[in-house]
């Protein structure tokens, strides 16, 4: 079963602002571990990381230069 890592609801202030994935650090389809390094957000000018809760095959859903808003899937490891 894919568990979701999704854009953390407490990443930045602003509950209407929305953010872009500017860089996957980790290929499709690649084995990723618990607390590991994923992905770049942009929002408003400010980078933020985030991390994979999970350890197991990524599948990356959302891709680099989409929007994302807090809570969103945008990638599922099993």
């Amino acid at each position: 079963m894919a568990q979701a890592i999704i854009v953390p609801v407490d990443l930045w202030e602003d509950d209407d602002a929305e953010g872009v994935i500017t860089a996957w650090l980790i290929d499709d389809n690649s084995e990723v571990q618990s607390e590991q390094l994923v992905a770049d957000v942009m929002v408003e000018k400010i980078q933020y990381e985030i991390h994979s809760p999970f350890t197991g095959k990524i599948s990356i859903t959302c891709h680099e230069e989409e929007v994302v808003t807090k809570g969103c899937t945008i990638a599922e490891v099993s």
